[in-house]
C-alpha cells in the first residue's frame, strides 16, 4: 500500500514532526510512503518532496493581505503536488496543515475528489471549516456562514478585504460531495466543534497526537541546574511555545505571573521567544528557540511544573512532551489543552485568570503530592506514544 502524507512542513514543528513520523512508520511496516510539503528546507529523503516554490509563498502570503483571499494562490506550486500525486499513485492520501500560503486548496481538494482517492483530513486547527481563522475564539459565524469577520487582521491577515464569506462557501462546496474522505482531531474539543460545522455529515473521529516516548522521558537536569545557578531548593516553572510572546501564546501572561511570584523560591524557564525579552523580571531566564530535542526533555525533567496560557490550543504536544518527562502540566482552559492533562487534577482556569493560575502553580510546587513524576510519565507514554498513534491511522489506511 502507498501512503501520501501533504503538510505544510515536515520534520519541524508540531504537525511536520507527526507528518514524518507516519512516514517512518508506514515505511517500516512494509509499506510505501511519501511526504509532499510547501516550507521549510530541501530534505533529501526517499520520497520526501518540497513541492512549494519560496517566491510562490512570498507573493501568496502578499496576495492574501491586499485582497483577503487565502489559499487560492500558488499555482506552479499545486501543480508540482498534483504531478508528484500522479507519478506516485497513493492508495491514501493524508492531509494535514493546508494553511500557510503554499497551495491552492480548490484544486488540490477537486483532483484528490474526482480521482476517488481515500482521503485522511486531520483537523490541527480551525481553518478548513472557517473563511480562513485558524482558530475561531469567541465567533461562531463558521456554524452557519462566515462573514462580518473579528479576526481580519490576524494571521492569515487581511489589510482591506473580508472575503471570508466566499471562502467558507467555496470550502462547503469543495467537502460536501467529497465521498471518500475521513476526518480526524487530535482532541474532543475539535472533534466537536467540526461536528458543529458544515463537516457534520462526514465520519469524525478522535486520534490523539503521539509523540517518542524514548526521546521525551525523565532526565538527569543536574548539569542545566548547575549551567542556570538554580538552587537546590528553587523550584522551576516552564513555559514553552512557538512564537512565545505572541498574543495566541501568552507569553506576557507568563511574564505576569513571575512577576508576581518574584518573593518565591521559583525560576520561570521560557523557551520559544522570536527575539529577546526585554521587559523580563529577574526571576525569568529566556532561552529563545531550541530546537534540540534531547535538549528539550532534559528541560522538561528539570521542571516541576510546565504552564500554558495559549489564547486556543488543539491539542497541545508540549503538554504531552511535559508529561512524558514527569512533569505536571497547568494553565488556561482553552480549546482542548485541558484533555492532555493525565493527572486528572484541577490545573486549569479561565482564559487570563493569573491569579487563579498563581494559586494553582503554588499548590503544584508545594502541597500537591497527588501523583508522583514517575507515574504521569508512566501513564503520559501509555496514553500518547507515538506507536498507539500510528495503530489508530493504520486502522484507517487499511493497513
Amino acid at each position: 500500500m502507498k501512503v501520501l502524507f501533504i503538510n505544510s512542513v515536515c520534520k519541524r514543528g508540531s504537525t511536520g514532526k507527526i507528518a514524518y513520523d507516519l512516514y517512518t512508520a508506514v515505511n517500516k511496516s512494509g509499506n510505501e510512503a511519501a511526504v509532499c510539503y510547501g516550507r521549510g528546507k530541501n530534505i533529501r529523503e526517499k520520497n520526501i518532496f518540497k513541492f512549494g516554490l519560496d517566491i510562490e509563498t512570498y507573493i501568496h502570503a502578499l496576495l492574501t493581505r491586499f485582497t483577503g483571499f487565502t489559499g487560492c494562490f500558488s499555482p506552479v506550486s499545486t501543480y508540482r503536488l498534483i504531478r508528484f500525486i500522479k507519478k506516485f499513485k497513493p492508495d491514501v492520501v493524508h492531509i494535514h496543515e493546508l494553511h500557510a500560503y503554499f497551495v491552492n486548496v480548490k484544486p488540490l481538494l477537486s483532483f484528490l475528489k474526482k480521482n476517488k482517492i481515500k482521503t485522511i483530513f486531520t483537523l490541527h486547527c480551525e481553518f478548513d471549516y472557517t473563511g480562513k481563522c485558524g482558530h475561531a475564539v469567541e465567533c461562531e459565524n463558521w456554524k452557519t456562514e462566515c462573514g462580518n469577520c473579528p479576526h481580519l487582521k490576524d494571521y492569515p491577515s487581511s489589510f482591506f478585504f473580508d472575503r471570508t464569506r466566499y471562502m467558507h462557501r467555496q470550502k462547503k462546496r469543495i467537502f460536501e460531495d467529497f465521498d471518500n474522505m475521513v476526518v480526524t482531531a487530535p482532541s474532543k474539543w475539535l472533534g466537536d466543534r467540526a461536528k458543529q460545522s458544515f463537516l457534520k455529515n462526514k465520519e469524525i473521529k478522535v486520534i490523539h497526537n503521539g509523540i517518542e516516548t524514548d526521546v521525551f522521558r525523565p532526565c538527569d537536569a543536574t548539569e542545566l541546574r548547575n549551567k542556570h545557578k538554580i538552587e537546590q531548593d528553587e523550584k522551576v516553572v516552564l513555559a514553552l511555545a512557538p512564537r512565545l510572546m505572541s498574543r495566541q501564546k501568552g507569553g506576557e501572561y507568563v511574564l505576569e505571573l513571575a512577576r508576581n511570584l518574584q518573593d518565591e523560591k521559583i525560576r520561570f524557564i521560557l523557551i520559544g521567544a522570536d527575539s529577546e525579552i526585554t521587559n523580563k523580571p529577574q526571576n525569568v531566564i529566556d532561552l529563545g528557540k531550541i530546537y534540540d530535542r534531547e535538549l528539550l526533555a532534559k528541560y522538561y525533567s528539570l521542571a516541576d511544573a510546565f504552564v500554558i496560557c495559549s489564547e486556543r490550543e488543539n491539542f497541545p504536544t508540549t503538554c504531552i512532551e511535559a508529561q512524558c518527562c514527569g512533569t505536571k502540566v497547568c494553565g488556561f482552559n482553552t480549546g482542548g489543552t485541558k484533555e492532555t492533562d493525565v493527572t486528572s487534577g484541577d490545573y486549569f482556569t479561565d482564559y487570563g485568570d493569573t491569579d487563579g493560575l498563581k494559586e494553582i502553580i503554588m499548590h503544584i510546587l508545594g502541597s500537591d503530592t497527588s501523583v508522583s513524576r514517575e507515574e504521569i510519565s508512566k501513564i503520559a507514554k501509555q496514553k500518547f506514544s507515538l506507536d498507539e498513534m500510528c495503530k489508530q491511522y493504520f486502522e484507517l489506511y487499511g493497513i
